[in-house]
C-alpha cells in the first residue's frame, strides 16, 4: 500500500476516534481537536481504500422487497397486494425533479458535494448535542440514512431481530459502522444511483409505507412522477418522523403541514423554488391537497372482498407449487417481497354471478346457516373462473365462531385451503356410464338388476372386495328389476349402478373418475383407490358416497364438456417478475383422457335424457333453449348437489350443506321456506341454473346446440356381459312417453337382456353413505 493511502487511511480513522472520543468526553476542549478534520475531510474520504468492503449488504434497488400484485383475467382488474413492506420501485427518472430536491433539501443539502459522510454535518450535530446540550441530532448524510434502511431490510429478510436491533440502535458504533459503509458505497454508486435507492427504500407513512412511488398514490392518487413541488414537500417531510408527520392522520395534520412549511422553506433558502411558488404551497391547507386512496394500504386476501376467496385459493397455489421456490417459506417470500405481477384466471363476472347466486339462495345470515358452496371452470383450458359461497371472507379472529365470515374456501381440497369434502350423490353416475363404455359396452343394454349385492362381486385388481352384502335401494323406494345404464341414468337408479359395477369392476369406475380428473378432497386418503380410502372405494362409491370438493366434480363435468380432454385446475395464467422475466407456472397438462366418442355419448344422455321434461335434472334446463348438460344429487338427507356445463365455456357444480358437520335439512326453514323433505332440485339446482344464466348473459356466450352427439356403437351396437350377451341395437327411446313419476320406457321386443346379481352372498349390510 502506497504512503498517501496509509496516510488517508490513518486520517479517516482519525477523524472517526476523535468523533467517538468527543461523543464520550462531551467537553469543548475536545472539539478543537475536530476542527483541523473539517479541512478537506471530504477529500479526504473520496479517497479512502477500496478495503472498506460493504459484506453481505446488496444496495440493489431492484433487490429491494417489492409488494406483489393479482389480477383478473382481464389484465387490469386489482384482486389484492402482498407485501411484507409495501413498495413500489420505480427508477429515478419516474420521480419527479421536485420530490428529489425537496428530500435532498430536508435531509442532505451537501449531497451533491460529499463523498457519503458530511462531516460538516457530523460537527454541527455534536455541537448541538453535546455542547450545547439541544435536542439529540444526528448528522447523518442521505447516504447513512440509505445504509441504516438496508440494513434493516436485510435483517427483517433474514428474519434477524438482533442484527434489526444493532441496525437501528442509538450508539456510536452504528455511527460508525454506517459511516465506514457510506464511504464506501459512494465509491461503487453514483450520486443519482444513491437517491434513488433512498427514496425507494424509506418509510414515508404510518402503515406500512415504503418508497416514493407508494406514498404518492396513497397521499395524492398520483405517481412519483407528476409530484409538484407541494405534494413533493409534504412526502419529504414524513421520514423524519412517520408515526406524528403521516398526513392522512387527522390528528398530524396540523404538524404535517408544518413540516411541508419546513420543507419549502429549506428549498427556498437552497434555490430550488421560486419564492412565488414557495409562497402558493405554503398557504394551502394540506387536508386540502390529500386525495387518499384507501386501496394502497390494503393488504393481502382479507382486503380483496367478494374475491376473498380465490384470492385465497391463488396464495395455496403459489405456496405448493415447486415453481416458486424450494420451500414453501421461499414461495411465501417471494409473494410477499418479490414485486410479482400475477395474472389469474378468475373471470370477474363468475366470480360475482357465483357469490351472488350463493347469497341469493341462502342469504349470509340465514338462520339455517346452511352453506351454499359453487366452483366453476373452463373446460378444455383447466382454468378456474370463480367460486360463489354464502359467505363473506374473513382471516381475523374475528371469524372464529362466526357463521357468517370464514377464511375455508369449502369450495376447494384441503390441499388448497378447503375442507375434507362433500358427499356428491347422484352427480357421480355420469362416471360410471364413462367407466361402462370404456368396457366396450351400449348405454341402451338391459341388465336384470336385484336390491342386494355381495360387494365382494365387486373385486378387481386394486379391490379385493369385502365381506359385507350391500342392501341398495331407489330413493322412490322399490326396485327396477330390469333397466339400463341409460335408464338407470336418467331415473338417477341405484341399483343399476349395482348392477353395472358388478359387470365391470369397480376399478373400472375408479379409474374412470381419476382420469377424468378425480381426487378425494381429503389430503390423506386423496387418491381414490388407495390403502386410506377403503371407507369410499367399496360398492356405494357407485353411487356418490365420496367426500369431494366442488372444483374437482366441476372439472370432472369439465372432461364431458371438453369433448374428453381433462385438465388440471389453474388459477395461474402468467406471473412476471419484478424484472420483467416471466415465471414458469404450474402446467394444466390438457390430455385427452376419454375418447371424444365417449364424451359426446356421455354428455348426450345428460341433455337428452336427464334434462329433457320427465328427465330427472329437467329443471336445470337453461334460458333461451340453450342445450343443457346436467345432472343432480343428495346424499341421504345432508347434502344437496347439481352439476353440469356449457361445452367448452363452463362446468359449474353446487353443493349445498352444513360444511362443519351432518345436519338434516328435512323440516328446516331455509331462505324462509319450509319442506318435510328436501331435494336438490329445490335448492342446489335453482342456484345452480341462476348462476349459470347470469355468466352466459354476463360474458357474452352465444347459444351453440351442436354438441352432444352420441356414437352409435354405445348406442346399441353388439355387447358382451358377463351374465350373457344380447343384441340390443333395435332399442328405441321414446323420452316423451315416461310417465309422470314411473317413467317408463319402450324397450322393441327384440332387446336381449343381460343378467346381473340374482342372489347369494353374505348376509346383508348396509354401508355408510347411502345416496339417491
Amino acid at each position: 500500500m502506497s504512503e498517501s493511502n496509509n496516510l488517508t487511511v490513518r486520517r479517516v480513522l482519525a477523524l472517526l476516534l476523535t468523533y467517538v472520543t468527543l461523543c464520550f468526553a462531551g467537553g469543548v476542549v475536545g472539539g478543537l481537536f475536530f476542527v483541523p478534520g473539517v479541512i478537506g475531510a471530504n477529500n479526504v474520504a473520496r479517497a479512502i481504500v477500496p478495503s472498506l468492503k460493504i459484506e453481505g449488504i446488496d444496495f440493489d434497488v431492484t433487490s429491494l422487497p417489492q409488494r406483489s400484485t393479482l389480477y383478473a383475467s382481464d389484465g387490469t382488474t386489482v384482486i389484492a397486494s402482498f407485501y411484507a413492506q409495501n413498495r413500489t420501485v420505480v427508477p429515478l427518472r419516474k420521480i419527479s425533479k421536485p420530490m428529489q430536491q425537496a428530500v435532498v433539501a430536508r435531509e442532505d443539502r451537501r449531497f451533491f458535494e460529499h463523498a457519503g459522510v458530511d462531516v460538516q454535518g457530523v460537527l454541527r450535530a455534536f455541537i448541538q448535542t453535546f455542547v450545547k446540550r439541544g435536542a439529540t441530532q444526528g448528522g447523518s448524510s442521505l447516504t447513512q440514512q440509505y445504509v441504516k434502511n438496508a440494513l434493516m431490510v436485510q435483517a427483517r429478510e433474514n428474519d434477524d431481530p438482533i442484527a434489526e436491533y444493532h441496525a437501528s440502535e442509538d450508539t456510536i458504533a452504528r455511527k460508525i459502522r454506517e459511516m465506514l459503509i457510506a464511504v464506501q458505497i459512494e465509491k461503487q454508486y453514483s450520486k443519482a444511483e444513491i437517491l434513488q435507492g433512498y427514496l425507494n427504500i424509506a418509510q414515508f407513512g404510518n402503515n406500512n409505507l415504503y418508497g416514493v412511488e407508494t406514498a404518492a398514490n396513497r397521499y395524492f392518487g398520483i405517481h412519483a412522477a407528476d409530484l409538484n413541488v407541494g405534494q413533493a414537500a409534504t412526502i419529504a417531510a414524513i421520514t423524519k418522523n412517520p408515526a406524528q408527520y403521516d398526513p392522512s392522520i387527522p390528528a398530524n395534520q396540523p404538524e404535517a403541514q408544518k413540516q411541508r412549511n419546513i420543507v419549502l422553506d429549506l428549498m427556498l433558502q437552497q434555490g430550488y423554488v421560486s419564492q412565488a411558488d414557495h409562497d402558493k404551497f405554503r398557504a394551502e391547507p394540506i387536508q386540502n391537497t390529500l386525495n387518499l386512496q384507501d386501496s394502497t394500504t390494503n393488504i393481502g386476501c382479507q382486503s380483496a372482498g367478494d374475491a376473498g376467496f380465490f384470492c385465497d385459493y391463488v396464495t395455496k397455489q403459489i405456496l405448493n407449487s415447486p415453481e416458486f421456490g424450494k420451500t414453501t417459506t421461499e414461495r411465501n417470500k417471494l409473494l410477499t417481497e418479490g414485486g410479482l405481477n400475477i395474472y389469474t384466471t378468475m373471470d370477474v363476472h363468475a366470480n360475482a354471478d357465483a357469490m351472488e347466486a350463493a347469497r341469493d339462495t341462502i342469504p349470509i345470515d340465514d338462520s339455517s346457516h346452511f352453506e351454499v358452496t359453487m366452483a366453476a371452470i373452463r373446460p378444455g383450458t383447466g382454468e378456474v373462473l370463480g367460486f360463489g359461497i354464502n359467505r363473506i371472507y374473513d382471516a381475523t379472529d374475528a371469524a372464529k365462531g362466526s357463521e357468517e365470515r370464514t377464511a375455508v374456501n369449502y369450495a376447494v381440497d384441503e390441499k388448497n385451503g378447503g375442507g375434507t369434502g362433500w358427499g356428491v350423490g347422484s352427480t357421480w353416475k355420469p362416471i360410471n356410464l364413462v367407466a361402462w363404455m370404456q368396457q366396450g359396452k351400449s348405454i341402451t343394454q338391459q341388465l336384470r338388476l336385484s336390491t342386494y349385492y355381495p360387494v365382494g362381486s365387486f373385486a378387481c385388481a386394486n379391490y379385493p372386495g369385502q365381506s359385507f352384502g350391500w342392501n341398495v335401494h331407489n330413493s322412490e323406494g322399490g326396485s327396477a328389476s330390469v333397466e339400463s345404464p341409460l335408464q338407470g341414468l336418467i331415473r338417477s337408479h341405484n341399483t343399476t349402478q349395482a348392477g353395472m359395477i358388478q359387470q365391470i369392476g369397480l376399478c373400472s369406475v375408479a379409474d374412470a373418475a381419476k382420469s377424468m380428473g378425480y381426487h378425494n378432497a381429503s389430503t390423506v386418503n386423496s387418491d381414490i383407490t388407495s390403502p386410506e380410502s377403503l371407507e369410499t372405494f367399496n360398492g356405494p362409491m357407485a353411487i356418490g358416497s365420496v367426500n369431494a370438493d366442488p372444483l374437482t366434480m366441476a372439472n370432472v363435468y369439465a372432461t364431458l364438456g371438453a369433448n374428453g380432454v381433462e385438465c388440471t385446475p389453474i388459477a395461474l395464467k402468467k406471473v412476471v417478475s419484478k424484472s420483467g422475466k416471466s415465471l414458469k407456472v404450474p402446467s394444466a397438462n390438457c390430455h385427452q383422457a376419454i375418447s371424444p366418442e365417449i364424451a359426446q355419448t356421455a354428455s348426450y344422455a345428460l341433455n337428452q335424457g336427464v334434462v329433457q321434461p320427465g328427465g330427472e335434472a329437467s329443471m336445470t334446463q337453461l334460458d333461451g333453449g340453450r342445450k343443457t348438460f346436467a345432472k343432480t344429487g343428495t346424499n341421504e338427507d345432508t347434502y344437496m348437489t347439481t352439476a353440469g356445463f356449457v361445452p367448452n365455456q363452463v362446468a359449474t357444480f353446487v353443493t349445498v350443506g352444513n360444511a362443519e358437520h351432518q345436519e338434516s335439512f328435512n323440516g328446516k326453514v331455509i331462505n324462509h321456506k319450509s319442506y318435510g323433505t328436501w331435494y336438490g332440485m329445490y335448492i342446489a339446482t335453482p342456484a345452480w341454473k341462476e348462476f349459470m344464466n347470469r355468466y352466459l348473459a354476463d360474458a357474452g356466450i352465444p347459444i351453440d346446440n351442436n354438441y352432444g352427439n352420441p356414437d352409435p356403437k354405445y348406442m346399441g351396437g353388439a355387447s358382451s356381459s358377463s351374465g350373457g350377451t344380447g343384441n340390443t341395437g333395435g332399442n328405441n327411446y321414446n323420452y316423451n312417453n315416461m310417465n309422470n313419476g314411473n317413467r317408463n320406457m319402450n324397450v322393441a321386443p327384440n332387446s336381449n337382456v343381460t343378467g346381473g346379481m340374482t342372489g347369494g352372498g353374505t348376509t346383508g349390510q348396509t354401508p355408510p353413505g347411502t345416496t339417491q
